[in-house]
């Protein structure tokens, strides 16, 4: 039995119902009668984490909402339509996903480009995309590494997805190949993105004082077959800096986390 969904009265911006994912022709499944609501907070956006044990789907749920992979049963519906083939929603990956063989310019107009959208107009929507993410001054660098750091390939990919859909960015393990100077640097750029742009934000971590750092919601998902099994509301400041983690209030929601984390990977609930 997974977590009961209230309906306000805001918007919805993505809603799965009933998903289940079976890989041997209903014999045994990964993800069964799933839920999960998200309602839309244009006026300020907002962070929701997905945590759980490796293996309980926790990729796959952000692979559905991007399109990329379609469950064996469910609704995947985006701002109150069905997804279909056509609609695509960015997804900034752990490995770096960028072109080296283009320029930032490019790989942050690729999708424009797809979307058969003039060449003038592409590009200066992509040097504004670049302006936000701080890549100023790099536009004509070919996006790879070294010529750039780990962090600056993350935030191409990142503009990215924003030209894509500036409204939902979804994040699989993004930080998981960075040092760690340079994720808690991202860290600090993804809550200045979410000040500046104001998107949905979905972001797969198994890092649990990352997650309680970023979001404003936590979505637990059990063992296999599995739900989502906890919901919990971040109650901290909107602006965050690095020195909210020294108090007592964040360090006792980590391990509260922590402790439900470690009871779900045992299959407890």
């Amino acid at each position: 039995m997974g977590v009961e969904f209230i309906n306000t009265d805001l918007p919805d911006i993505i809603d799965l119902k009933g998903i289940s994912q079976t890989y041997d022709g209903g014999k045994s499944y990964v993800i069964n009668d799933f839920n999960l609501l998200i309602e839309d907070k244009p006026e300020t956006g907002q962070f929701v984490v997905l945590l759980g044990p490796s293996g309980c789907g926790k990729s796959t749920v952000l692979r559905y909402i991007a399109g990329l992979q379609h469950p064996s049963s469910g609704e995947i519906i985006i701002k109150n339509k069905p997804l279909s083939d056509k609609d695509r929603i960015g997804m900034v990956f752990q490995m770096y996903s960028s072109y080296p063989w283009m320029t930032v310019l490019e790989n942050v107009a690729l999708g424009l480009r797809f979307k058969g959208m003039g060449k003038e107009e592409r590009t200066q929507k992509a040097m504004d995309m670049i302006k936000i993410v701080g890549l100023e001054g790099h536009e004509k660098k070919f996006a790879k590494y070294p010529t750039l750091s780990g962090g600056q390939l993350q935030r191409v990919a990142i503009a990215r997805s924003l030209l894509v859909n500036n409204e939902i960015i979804l994040m699989d393990e993004p930080f998981g190949a960075l040092d760690t100077k340079t994720r808690l640097t991202m860290q600090d750029f993804m809550i200045d993105l979410w000040e500046k742009v104001k998107p949905t934000i979905i972001l797969v971590t198994h890092d649990i004082s990352e997650a309680v750092y970023l979001a404003d919601d936590i979505y637990m998902m059990g063992t296999a077959p599995s739900n989502i099994v906890e919901h919990v509301a971040v109650n901290l400041p909107f602006h965050r800096d690095r020195t909210i983690k020294r108090e007592k209030t964040f360090v006792d929601l980590v391990n509260y986390v922590e402790d439900r984390m470690m009871k779900i990977a045992g299959g407890e609930k």
